[in-house]
């Protein structure tokens, strides 16, 4: 997939940190990185041990080049390489502008990983989470400046995708919410703001479609392909829910319908054939089998 907003711009108009930081260098961190890098600025991913973090540098580096490979960026590939670093310190933050929090959706994980980033931040740095559902208030708890933290929810594959929602903790700053609205214009795409709530404004309607074709299934309405093809041939969605769910996560999906349920009420309980698969190993893309067969 080619999208304009992957060329290269080193940041002419300065609306992007000049460093920044990024937690966790997975599927998500990667696909952050990769967008701060191509836009000009330095990044710095760090993970838990060495041998993520070499799998990080791969993922990046790999990502990087198959945009140059497509044509969608120009410039000098070795260029971009060179502003990107992994580490497996957290010190390795202390000269990000900013920092954004990409480790596994869970409100414990996540809480102790920000609190960990925020010690070894300075004074003028901000900081985000990129957290899908999970309270940006509540996060915001344990962090010695609230003012300066907020909600940066990519979207996944990050590079093509043109939508970052920011959500606005109870305590952020409108200072944090203009400086966020600049790095989204920085690297070429939109944002769309949303009050904290429960599932924000993307999952939460992205998840309610989900589940009511998950339904479908288990009444045996239509078929997986079927499903799909009503919503991208009918309302024009690039997309089918079901397809969109195996690319996410059938997981990671759960443990969002877990979370909205807890929170906004049985209307988000997930369907037994959810359950089942998560519990069969079927997480949909990253395994090969979930709606579809991606063998």
């Amino acid at each position: 997939m080619t999208n304009t907003n992957e060329a290269s711009s080193s940041n002419p108009a300065g609306l992007l940190p000049a460093t920044i930081g990024v937690l966790g260098g997975g599927r998500m961190g990667a696909g952050i990185a990769h967008a701060f890098l191509l836009n000009g600025s330095k990044v710095i991913v760090v993970e838990r041990d060495d041998d993520s973090a070499r799998g990080a540098r791969e993922r990046v580096a790999a990502s990087v080049a198959a945009s140059f490979d497509r044509g969608a960026v120009s410039g000098d590939r070795g260029e971009v390489l060179t502003r990107f670093e992994t580490s497996t310190e957290y010190a390795s933050f202390a000269s990000c502008d900013l920092v954004v929090e990409a480790v596994p959706e869970d409100a414990r994980l996540k809480a102790t990983a920000l609190s960990t980033v925020a010690e070894h931040l300075s004074p003028h740095a901000f900081l985000a989470t990129n957290t899908s559902s999970l309270s940006v208030s509540r996060l915001a708890e344990a962090l010695p400046k609230p003012e300066s933290f907020l909600g940066l929810h990519f979207f996944n594959p990050v590079p093509a995708s043109t939508l970052i929602e920011v959500v606005v903790g109870e305590k952020t700053a409108e200072e944090t919410l203009t400086a966020a609205k600049q790095w989204v214009l920085g690297l070429g795409k939109t944002a769309v703001v949303v009050k904290d709530a429960p599932g924000f404004a993307s999952s939460r309607l992205g998840v309610a479609i989900a589940l009511e074709a998950m339904r479908m299934i288990e009444e045996g309405v239509a078929s997986a392909e079927d499903i799909d093809n009503a919503m991208v041939l009918g309302y024009k969605h690039p997309v089918g829910p079901l397809r969109t769910t195996d690319i996410v996560g059938l997981d990671v999906r759960l443990g969002i319908a877990e979370y909205l349920q807890s929170t906004l009420g049985e209307r988000f309980a997930p369907p037994q054939i959810l359950r089942d698969k998560v519990a069969a190993g079927e997480l949909g893309r990253k395994t090969g089998q979930g709606f579809y067969d991606w063998n």
